[in-house]
């Protein structure tokens, strides 16, 4: 008898050593196999009932997780559009890091496809992963026993903030801000045909988009600034109704109000192509910003 809360876990081949390592500090995971079908049924066929058969299959894995002292490798991976080695089984023993359960694992590859990673005010900062397979699974039969540490260290409220401005190197910081979020987008395209030998779809990346999106505080005229007496959210509207083509790096902040920029783990260029303004009866007021990435995403962590 099963009970309550096997733990399941996704894990990803480190080439460097040969070794399987879990999405640290998981919340969740989720796998998904799907069995594409194609309606066989012809006029010859007695009665109204369909006929499906198999023509291919296809699988995913989804990980939330609050572990994001990996951001800079997660960014990279995602970027490179090459397929990693996924694993999952059920784990036990030290923090549930151990595979055990062959009968639930499978190994394949997989492409990194989306990647959503939530800085917020004083909460577990965390990320989304969504993996896309390409190619078969295979099935063991006997689990690689393998410990599998989570990487890194995790500290609640890491202070992440956006810096934005005309100028390459942006220094103004969006004071007041509630919550901060990074998204990529890898698009993938079908490259199953005739000639793929087995039923699995194979699945090729043909390039990523990315977007960010800011929510804060309208507060005392201080929005987009590095100090109390800078600039206000009119510095935004200008650059919004200018079509203006910005700066912008995620870095890690500290000093007073932490605004001071430390080590950046992401930058590029974008636009700005929403800024929505809410007043609410006896609520502070907020903005928030969406801002569509333009051109490559350099990675700096």
């Amino acid at each position: 008898m099963r009970l309550k809360g096997q733990n399941l876990r996704i894990l990803i081949l480190n080439t460097s050593d040969n070794k399987f390592y879990c999405v640290g500090m998981a919340t969740s995971c989720t796998i998904n196999l799907t069995a594409n079908t194609d309606d066989a049924s012809t006029k010859d066929d007695v009665g109204g009932s369909a006929k499906p058969e198999v023509t291919s299959n296809a699988w995913s894995v989804s990980v939330e997780s609050l572990n994001v002292v990996d951001a800079g490798a997660m960014l990279t991976a995602i970027k490179s559009m090459q397929p990693m080695t996924l694993m999952w089984d059920e784990t036990s023993t030290t923090d549930n890091q151990t595979t055990e359960d062959a009968s639930y694992a499978r190994k394949g590859q997989a492409y990194l496809n989306d990647l959503t990673l939530n800085f917020n005010d004083r909460e577990n900062s965390a990320k989304s992963l969504q993996f896309t397979g390409t190619g078969a699974l295979e099935k063991f039969t006997t689990t690689p026993i393998t410990d599998i540490v989570a990487p890194g260290s995790y500290t609640k409220g890491q202070f992440v903030r956006l810096f934005l401005s005309s100028s390459s190197n942006p220094a103004l910081v969006i004071a007041g801000a509630k919550t901060l979020s990074l998204h990529v987008s890898l698009s993938m395209e079908s490259a199953t045909s005739k000639d793929t030998p087995g039923t699995f779809d194979v699945q090729e990346p043909t390039g990523y988009t990315y977007d960010i999106s800011s929510n804060a505080l309208v507060a005392s005229g201080e929005t987009i600034t590095s100090s109390v007496d800078g600039q206000t959210l009119a510095t935004l509207m200008d650059y919004y109704e200018a079509s203006d083509l910005l700066y912008w790096q995620i870095a890690n902040a500290s000093g007073d109000n932490q605004r001071t920029k430390g080590a950046v783990i992401c930058s590029g260029q974008c636009r700005i192509n929403s800024i929505a303004i809410s007043a609410q009866n006896r609520q502070v007021a907020t903005y928030d910003t969406q801002l569509s990435g333009y051109g490559d995403l350099t990675v700096d962590a």
